[in-house]
């Protein structure tokens, strides 16, 4: 009976140790599964390399000399001369001079050398650089009044799409509208067809209607054709935008006119920037429409610059000149508002 009861108490004794002898080997296990806390911070997405980093940005800088390039070829044509404009081969580095610029906002007519000879001296300093070319001024040319006229359609235009796209993008964006996505389908259908496949029943339109060749032709039609975008971009921007801003502030006594001045459009100055800069972008650089609907009262800078012509040719150093000019207001719209652009592109619409 001692016997029995001593081999119990040694069995009871026993069970203990035997627990935590089995009990080891699991812990262990589970310690050795779950990887230690530097382990797991490598586990995720490495940090670029110091070689990854120089890489991408000679890729970037490549891109940006690549691209850069014929706009620095275009600006150096405008500050030569006809001849080392025509050079071949072609000369990168060649004595400046800004007759092309003088060519271009001016009409000159060539005279004999006695004639020349029996002039006045030269008043300006243009007016040198074109006896120099044996001619005299004959009068200013046709650029400045074109080149007026771009910026007038260009920005008007602007300004209605952005306005008139921020309404509609708020409507779509807050309301319930019948057949919406019919709608914005249908909106968006009228950038699928090319310009020229339009041209013709909007050149008998305007003609019938007294809008050929009129500034507020161009803006409406500008208008029409960017509206889509400035919709569809919009949209976007408007529905990242909490309902609750607008909520609270009509419990507080706004209406939903002022709400919408106050408190979204403030948080659309992005999406409106960016929009913005696209629309002018399309407008500025609008040919087949300013061609075919104007002749002389509203043509833009586009159908014009081509026709520049020299003696015995075209004038590459005046033609380069009016692109220059013509690319600045765009380039100092987008640097303007360049701080909305990045944020833009990556945000909204855009981002969905």
């Amino acid at each position: 009976m001692n016997t029995i009861v001593a081999n119990t108490l040694t069995v009871e004794a026993a069970a203990p140790t035997s627990a935590v002898q089995t009990a080891t080997p699991v812990a262990a296990v589970v310690e050795a599964a779950v990887p230690p806390p530097r382990m797991i911070e490598r586990a995720g997405p490495l940090e670029p390399s110091v070689r990854s980093k120089w890489f991408a940005g000679l890729v970037v800088i490549g891109y940006a000399v690549i691209s850069l390039i014929p706009l620095v070829w275009i600006v150096m044509t405008s500050l030569r001369t006809p001849e080392d404009a025509i050079a071949y081969p072609p000369k990168v580095f060649a004595q400046p001079s800004l007759i092309g610029y003088v060519n271009l906002f001016t009409t000159r007519s060539r005279v004999g050398a006695d004639e020349l000879a029996a002039l006045p001296p030269a008043t300006s300093w243009y007016e040198q650089l074109v006896r120099e070319q044996q001619m005299i001024l004959a009068g200013p040319s046709r650029f400045q009044d074109r080149y007026l006229n771009s910026l007038l359609i260009g920005f008007g235009s602007t300004l209605l799409s952005v306005v008139l796209g921020t309404l509609a993008a708020y409507a779509f964006s807050r309301f319930r509208v019948p057949g919406k996505s019919d709608l914005l389908f249908f909106i968006l259908s009228t950038r699928m067809m090319p310009p020229i496949a339009i041209a013709i029943p909007i050149y008998l339109m305007f003609r019938n209607v007294g809008l050929n060749d009129t500034h507020v032709g161009l803006i409406l039609l500008s208008t029409v054709v960017n509206l889509s975008l400035s919709v569809w971009l919009l949209q976007g921007f408007m529905d990242e935008i909490p309902r609750e801003y607008e909520e609270a502030a009509m419990v507080d006594g706004y209406t939903r006119f002022q709400a919408f001045i106050k408190v979204v459009l403030p948080q659309a100055a992005t999406g409106i920037a960016t929009t913005a800069i696209f629309c002018l972008i399309f407008a500025w650089n609008e040919y087949a429409f300013a061609l075919l609907l104007t002749s002389g009262t509203a043509q833009t800078s586009p159908p014009f610059i081509p026709t520049i012509i020299g003696e015995g040719g075209l004038d590459w150093p005046a033609m380069a000149a009016g692109t220059t000019l013509f690319l600045l207001p765009v380039l100092f719209f987008t640097i303007l508002l360049r701080k909305h652009l990045l944020r833009g592109i990556t945000f909204g619409a855009i981002r969905k």
